[in-house]
């Protein structure tokens, strides 16, 4: 029940920062552990832990300036760090041995840990959700996407979601005309980026309100966009940047992305399908693609697809011998498409059916000789063999994009349960009521406002061309964060949570996704963030 008298303790910042460089020793000493065994796969479940420990850390530490900005803000960010200290007690407890630390490592945490994880002091912190303090730029942004959101994409979310159906084109050109596009590409190519933070803030800002509204409606239709402008900006030459970029900001030409084969995910090294030198049809020099890709998410509405492709014959160069190259296609049906070319090159979509993230469809493509002008490699002569390098510089893009996507999809759950908590009476009162309610609700809106400042925090660190580890960290966190709270959203509506007549259970299934695309949760955590956080140690 509701703890009316319960006096909520005054936000203890210091003690806050306290716990967490208690945690922050902890985590290095594991570091430094594995960095003593060689490689991270020698003892995969401590690296596994460990990235997702420190990564959680660095999450807690966005809020400790949020905490500062007022009371309840202050509240919920010791809430927040509390937990992320009983999770790492949580993964250390029978295994210290196998971290290097000693049982009593986290003893000096324990009161701190202990006031804040108090149920009678979460359950009266319940509904307390905190401010953002956007600045009154940002705030336009956001009152802007959310009013599109709430008036256009809402209405039509769930019929996308059940149907499978594909997103009405009124609403790309409704955010084409809003400029979404264009938020993160250069002003002298077309788009509105100034080269500032605002850039990034501004696409995490949209991002987040798109997904609130629906994840595969709205919210991921610019981060196929980002990703090729971005490997464009790094590789690109004067004459692609200056054709392709101002397409790609004006939705003129959206794009999907070919880069997982169903023998290779995050294993990009691997890749087998082929762009081999090939004349086109008047002798121009030009490259046929041969080869199967998968999870080529959007690629029957698509006008071109950013194809990760082995133009270097020797397989031992592993990721060195692959390039990236832009495919023009005609517009296909989304229950499956087959498309040709005079030459005899032949394009043929197979369509994944999902249990979520409906509406964008997802397609396995195979590629016949499929031709594709020299000129639309990236980079020319000078990007073959760097193609990984370029997506890679997009992907890290569309990690603090997922972030920021998994943050919407949170919201809504997280608002959708308390409403549905006011309004269900079961033994004579309102859920909303009851101390387990109440729990859970503070711990979401904790989770919730750690995982948006953490990702406004990064997207400050990408505008000065840092944060790359970071990014990996947020994403890693935040879209396996995103399973518990809609789970728990989701249970709070009971049975009525495992009815499609509920926006909930939507949610649920497509934060599902948010931790398999983007960079698989165990190979982002395992070979980027722990990797990482080990070659520096050595």
């Amino acid at each position: 029940m509701p703890s009316d008298t319960v006096t909520v303790p005054t936000p203890d910042l210091t003690g806050a920062a306290a716990a967490l460089d208690a945690g922050s020793a902890i985590v290095n000493l594991a570091i430094k552990r594995l960095a003593s065994v060689g490689s991270v796969d020698d003892d995969q479940v401590l690296a596994y832990d460990v990235g997702h420990a420190a990564a959680a850390i660095e999450t807690g530490r966005s809020m400790i300036d949020y905490g500062a900005k007022g009371s309840v803000e202050g509240q919920l960010t010791c809430v927040f760090i509390a937990d992320v200290l009983a999770d790492l007690a949580a993964k250390l407890w029978g295994r210290e041995a196998i971290w290097g630390v000693d049982p009593s490592a986290l003893a000096a945490t324990i009161e701190f840990v202990t006031q804040w994880r108090d149920p009678a002091v979460m359950a009266a912190l319940a509904y307390q959700d905190g401010d953002r303090f956007l600045d009154s730029d940002f705030g336009l942004v956001q009152d802007t996407f959310r009013r599109f959101a709430n008036e256009k994409v809402a209405p039509v979310a769930e019929h996308i979601h059940r149907e499978n159906a594909d997103i009405p084109e009124d609403l790309i050109e409704g955010l084409s005309e809003m400029g979404l596009f264009g938020l993160s590409i250069p002003e002298e190519h077309g788009g509105f980026a100034m080269g500032g933070e605002g850039d990034y803030l501004g696409m995490i800002i949209a991002t987040e309100e798109l997904s609130r509204a629906s994840l595969c409606a709205a919210g991921s239709l610019i981060t196929r966009p980002e990703i090729l402008a971005r490997a464009l900006e790094a590789g690109g030459t004067p004459e692609q940047k200056a054709k392709w970029l101002p397409q790609l900001a004006m939705g003129e030409k959206l794009n999907a992305i070919a880069v997982t084969e169903p023998d290779y995910g995050s294993d990009v090294a691997g890749l087998k399908v082929a762009a081999l030198e090939a004349p086109g049809p008047n002798g121009e020099p030009g490259y046929a693609i041969t080869g199967v890709k998968t999870w080529c998410t959007f690629a029957a509405r698509a006008d071109v697809m950013m194809v990760l492709a082995r133009t270097e014959p020797d397989p031992s160069l592993g990721h060195r011998g692959l390039s990236i190259l832009i495919v023009p296609k005609d517009r296909g049906d989304s229950e499956g498409f087959e498309l040709r070319q005079d030459g005899g090159g032949k394009m043929e979509g197979r369509p994944i059916d999902t249990i979520g993230y409906r509406g964008m469809h997802s397609y396995e493509v195979a590629f016949d000789n499929w031709w594709v002008p020299a000129e639309n490699l990236i980079g020319m002569e000078e990007g073959r063999g760097k193609g990984f390098y370029y997506q890679m510089a997009g992907f890290e893009n569309g990690r603090i994009q997922t972030a920021a996507r998994a943050v919407g999809v949170m919201q809504a759950a997280y608002e959708e349960a308390k409403a549905y908590a006011e309004n269900r009476v079961v033994f004579g009162q309102p859920i909303s009521e009851y101390q387990l309610t109440r729990v859970k609700l503070t711990r979401m809106a904790a989770i919730i406002q750690a995982s948006r400042q953490f990702s406004y925090q990064v997207g400050r660190l990408m505008a000065k061309g840092e944060g790359k580890m970071e990014a990996s960290m947020i994403k890693a966190f935040v879209c396996k964060s995103s399973e518990w709270v809609t789970r728990e959203a989701m249970q709070i509506h009971g049975g009525m949570g495992y009815a499609e007549e509920y926006n909930v259970s939507r949610h649920f299934v497509d934060a599902r996704v948010l931790s398999i695309f983007e960079g698989a949760d165990e190979t982002l955590t395992l070979k980027v963030i722990t990797r990482a956080l080990v070659n520096q140690a050595k």
